[in-house]
């Protein structure tokens, strides 16, 4: 396979990710993304802003997270998101350190 092809195979299926997440299955909280499986839509909407920023496209965590949802986060939290329990939140608080927080 040429590289371009593969570039863009990789793309579709994260638009299909994207997707997925954001009209397929918006019963999934971020918190039992980020307990299950360490990261969520927000780690996605970070990494797309760390892509366009490492290729010098100025975008800060606010914008990177319309784009990624298709609304403000403050919309998406009104529609879809959920009151999470006080178990998983401290297992969140233990999945954010690990997967998110800088190790350095």
């Amino acid at each position: 396979m040429d590289p371009q092809t593969e570039i863009e195979l990789q793309a579709a299926a994260f638009r299909r990710l994207q997707k997925h997440l954001m009209e397929d299955r918006t019963d999934a909280q971020n918190i039992d993304m980020m307990n299950l499986a360490g990261f969520c839509r927000n780690c996605l909407s970070r990494w797309y802003q760390e892509a366009a920023n490492e290729r010098g496209i100025e975008m800060d965590k606010t914008e990177a997270r319309e784009i990624f949802y298709g609304m403000t986060m403050d919309e998406w939290k009104a529609n879809y998101q959920t009151d999470a329990s006080p178990q998983k939140q401290a297992e969140f608080e233990v999945a954010f350190k690990e997967n998110v927080t800088d190790k350095g």
